[in-house]
C-alpha cells in the first residue's frame, strides 16, 4: 500500500474507485474499492460498487460473492439482489437468478426514488425466457424421443411376427406373402406415427409470447390490457394493486397515475386473444 493512500479513509478510497470506473479502469477500481472495504468492511455499496467491476469483466463467480457480501448488510439493496440475479443468470443458476431479479423489481417498484428502470424488468424476462427455452429444448427431445421408441416398438413386434413365421412354417416360400402383409403393416404404422407427430412440427418449434402481450409488472401473458396516459400497457390486475399498495404513480414513467385514468385496451385485447387462441400453450406460459 502506497504512503497516499495508506492516508486515505475508506470513503475516499471509495470515490478514487468510482473515478476509476467512469474510466472503464475496473481493474483499478477493484483494487480501490477492495482497499475501502479493508478499512470499512460493513459498508453494503462498496461490495456492489466492487461487484459492477467484476461484471464488467465478466467474473461472474466474484460479482456473486460481493453481491451476497452486500446483501448480508441490506437485504432491501436492489442493487444487491439486481447484481447478484444478473450474475446468477450468466451462471445459468436460473432460479435463483429469477427470485432475486424478482426481488430487486418488487423493491424497486416501491420506492420510486430507488435504483430502477427498464434494466430490471428486461433482464428478469431476459432470465424467464432462457429458463422457458430449456424447458422447451427439453419437451421438444422429449417428443422426439417418444417418437423413435414407438417406432422402435413397430419394428421390434415386426420382427418377432416374421421371425414366428419363419419358425413356424417349413419353408419360406410357404410364408413369403405373411411377411409381406406383416412388413406392409408396419411401415403402414410408421408411416402413421411419422405423420401424426409432423402434424405437430409446430409445436416442436420453440414457443415464445411476444414481450408486448406481457404485462410489464408480472410479466405474464396480458389478459386484461389497460393503458395509461404515458402509452403503457398493464394487465389491469397488476397495475391496480400497485396503485393500492405502492402508490399512485406509473411503475415505469413514474409519472401520477390513478386508477380512473386507466383505459381498456380492446386493440391489444383483441391481439392477444387471437394469439391466444392460435397458441393454447401460452396459457401456460
Amino acid at each position: 500500500m502506497s504512503k497516499m493512500s495508506a492516508r486515505m479513509s475508506d470513503k475516499d478510497l471509495k470515490d478514487q474507485g468510482n473515478k476509476y470506473f467512469n474510466a472503464n479502469k475496473f481493474d483499478s477500481a477493484i483494487e480501490s474499492y477492495s482497499k475501502a472495504i479493508a478499512l470499512n468492511p460493513n459498508i453494503p455499496t462498496y461490495y456492489t460498487n466492487r461487484a459492477l467491476c467484476y461484471m464488467k469483466n465478466n467474473r461472474w463467480a466474484q460479482a456473486v460473492q460481493d453481491s451476497k457480501a452486500a446483501l448480508e448488510r441490506d437485504s432491501s439493496l436492489v442493487k444487491g439482489h439486481f447484481y447478484l440475479g444478473t450474475s446468477l443468470l450468466e451462471l445459468d443458476k436460473l432460479d435463483e437468478a429469477i427470485k432475486h431479479l424478482q426481488t430487486a423489481f418488487e423493491l424497486a417498484k416501491k420506492d420510486p426514488g430507488s435504483y430502477y428502470d427498464d434494466t430490471i424488468s428486461s433482464k428478469l424476462r431476459l432470465a424467464r425466457k432462457k429458463k422457458w427455452n430449456l424447458q422447451e429444448e427439453k419437451r421438444i427431445q422429449q417428443e422426439i424421443d417418444l417418437q423413435t421408441y414407438i417406432s422402435k416398438l413397430i419394428l421390434e413386434d415386426r420382427d418377432r411376427k416374421m421371425n414366428k413365421l419363419k419358425k413356424d412354417s417349413g419353408s419360406y416360400d410357404e410364408v413369403t406373402d405373411d411377411i409381406v402383409k406383416v412388413e406392409a403393416e408396419a411401415d403402414k404404422s410408421v408411416a402413421e406415427v411419422n405423420a401424426l407427430f409432423a402434424k405437430v412440427d409446430d409445436r416442436r418449434q420453440k414457443r415464445e409470447v411476444p414481450d408486448y402481450m406481457c404485462g410489464k409488472i408480472s410479466f405474464e401473458i396480458l389478459k386484461d390490457p389497460v393503458i395509461t396516459p404515458s402509452g403503457i400497457t398493464y394487465d389491469r390486475r397488476d397495475i391496480t394493486e400497485h396503485l393500492e399498495r405502492v402508490g399512485h404513480f406509473d411503475p415505469v414513467t413514474r409519472t401520477k397515475l390513478t386508477q380512473d385514468m386507466l383505459v381498456p385496451n380492446y386493440a391489444m385485447k383483441e391481439v392477444v386473444d387471437d394469439f391466444v387462441s392460435k397458441n393454447e400453450w401460452s396459457l401456460y406460459y
